[in-house]
């Protein structure tokens, strides 16, 4: 039996659950089992000082893949044999596929991302909104420019960030990006097709936080995405919703980030509506 591997730092799920209910788990594991493959995805913990020597452990063992949570996103790949294009891009790994002889980096973040917005619009020669400057935002913003966005505005409270993200964007992917300093509410620009929070503004137990930005700048032509899966219906999935927007939920992103996932180790496409009712179950 081979063995995907999530490492991750700590001993609880990234909701701050007890690892038997680690959602991610629980989802990968109903897909393999309504699938009929004779797989585990396990969860455990690995320090920054146990990197290496756990990345060696599964290349030993014959892992198919892992996962790769914070803090070794960035660390792990100078443990590799080589980078995909978006994660090369990004200089981060969320997803290692044993392809041959060879651990090869992926980043599955921003391709859920797409995956899921794909099913209510196509981002070809859209302009797009992104609230945030961390990981997310960056996983997002190149998938969505290497799908063919033809405008992207970070917004974002540090200037430093916001303005290395789109730096990295303007310079090795299609899409016209520029920064907008987030020092009071926001207004979405005309033009806008597509709105997205990369924040963790709103992420449980912080669940009554708020993006600022002004709601009445949200017209019913827009698709407004929160990447936060834990409550799924967020304050902006509801003001969206009640303002006629298509919306999508953080569950959309993480369960299609494990499609993907699947796919790349077992080759198998998965079922999207049995991993969504898993991760419904394990949240309530």
């Amino acid at each position: 039996m081979t063995e995907p591997l999530n490492f991750k730092q700590e001993l609880t799920g990234c909701f701050g659950q007890p690892v038997a209910e680690n959602p991610t788990q629980v989802m990968m594991e109903a897909a393999y089992r309504h699938h009929g493959l004779d797989w585990r995805y396990l969860t455990i913990e690995v320090g920054p000082d146990d990197l290496s020597a756990a990345v060696e452990g599964a290349r030993a063992m014959g892992f198919r893949g892992f996962n790769c949570t914070i803090p070794h996103k960035v660390a792990v790949i100078q443990h590799l044999d080589g980078l995909g294009e978006s994660a090369s891009l990004m200089g981060a790994v969320n997803c290692v596929v044993r392809r041959g002889d060879q651990l090869i980096g992926e980043n599955t973040d921003g391709k859920g991302f797409v995956k899921s917005l794909r099913e209510l619009v196509d981002p070809q020669d859209k302009g797009v909104v992104i609230f945030g400057a961390g990981g997310a935002a960056r996983a997002i913003g190149v998938e969505v420019a290497l799908a063919g966005a033809s405008h992207i505005t970070i917004v974002n409270r540090s200037q430093s960030r916001g303005e290395e993200l789109v730096a990295l964007l303007n310079a090795h992917v299609p899409a016209d990006a520029d920064f907008v300093l987030w020092e009071g509410p926001y207004s979405i620009p005309e033009g806008t097709n597509i709105v997205i929070n990369a924040t963790s503004i709103g992420l449980f137990p912080n669940i009554d936080a708020r993006l600022d930005f002004d709601v009445n700048t949200l017209s019913s032509d827009l698709v407004v995405a929160d990447v936060i899966p834990n409550p799924p219906r967020t304050h902006l999935v509801r003001e969206a919703e009640s303002r006629g927007c298509r919306v999508i939920d953080g569950l959309g992103m993480l369960v299609n980030q494990g499609v993907i996932g699947v796919e790349y180790w077992t080759g198998t496409n998965p079922d999207p509506v049995v991993m969504r009712e898993a991760l419904e179950e394990v949240l309530g």
